[in-house]
């Protein structure tokens, strides 16, 4: 557990990394903020990152002592009143928990090639997302990759960050449990075939119905943006698939066909009947 001191100067210079917040969720620099008991206690579980200090209110601290209890001996335990949370921030913290985090320094990082063979021998499945500048989309596609047990999702250029705030928080945390790596479309498609991956766009085009999907082994699902989609050229290399619906109606949101296909992907692994 780290060290717990009460902090009722807003200059105090311990309260540098949650000062002005939405500001820094635009620049990204100097670590993430971790918004929230949910987003919190993922953050303490991490395999991925770990928090660098709590910052609390005072009338929170009864209901987040495992939290706290868990925080790294040099992670301080930050206490103040509503005053001085809402300046700091720069918003009314509705929440009244924050946690500053960082990225864990790997000890012996795995290349991506070694990474998607040892996914690939275990038969696991890879989300890659095109184009998904929406926070909450990306956010929800986290969350929905480690309900149904994706091992890695790869964002291109143009994705939103998920460690912005909004996105933490949508994913409830997901994003701080499921691995990602940055990489162009083309070069994920080349990655993900060189280590022995299907690989399926999402696509009301797409066919045959996902639900026809069976004895699947490793498998990566290609998620364009609401709209326009998976570019073409990109869509021609792969199998195309759709979730089946109403005649005539066009598409659901990203996440939510994220959502149905991870599921259906993740019976068809297991033997059981689609939902």
């Amino acid at each position: 557990m780290g060290e717990m001191r009460t902090v009722d100067n807003p200059d105090d210079p311990a309260l540098e990394p949650f000062r002005d917040i939405r500001e820094r969720d635009l620049v990204r620099s100097g670590g993430f903020i971790a918004e929230g008991t949910v987003v919190a206690r993922g953050l303490i579980s991490s395999p991925f990152f770990r928090p660098t200090a709590l910052l609390t209110l005072r009338s929170r601290l009864s209901g987040i002592a495992d939290i706290v209890e868990r925080m790294p001996s040099d992670a301080p335990v930050l206490v103040t009143d509503n005053a001085v949370l809402d300046r700091i921030a720069g918003f009314a913290v509705h929440r009244g928990v924050l946690a500053h985090g960082v990225a864990r320094e790997a000890t012996e990082p795995l290349s991506l090639t070694d990474r998607l063979a040892g996914i690939a021998a275990k038969g696991g499945t890879v989300v890659v997302a095109v184009g998904i500048a929406n926070h909450d989309n990306i956010g929800a596609i986290f969350r929905n990759a480690a309900a149904f047990g994706a091992d890695l999702v790869l964002l291109d250029a143009q994705c939103c960050d998920p460690l912005y705030r909004k996105a933490l928080r949508v994913s409830v945390g997901a994003v701080l449990q499921v691995p990602f790596v940055r990489l162009a479309p083309a070069q994920a498609l080349d990655a993900l075939r060189a280590a022995g991956f299907r690989t399926f766009a999402l696509s009301p085009q797409g066919d045959p119905d996902l639900s026809r999907l069976e004895r699947l082994g490793p498998a990566a699902l290609f998620l364009g943006t609401e709209g326009e989609g998976l570019p073409s050229d990109l869509m021609a290399c792969m199998e195309g698939v759709r979730i089946d619906m109403v005649p005539g109606f066009d598409s659901l949101n990203v996440a939510t066909s994220a959502a149905i296909a991870l599921q259906r992907i993740y019976s068809a692994r297991r033997g059981a009947s689609p939902a």
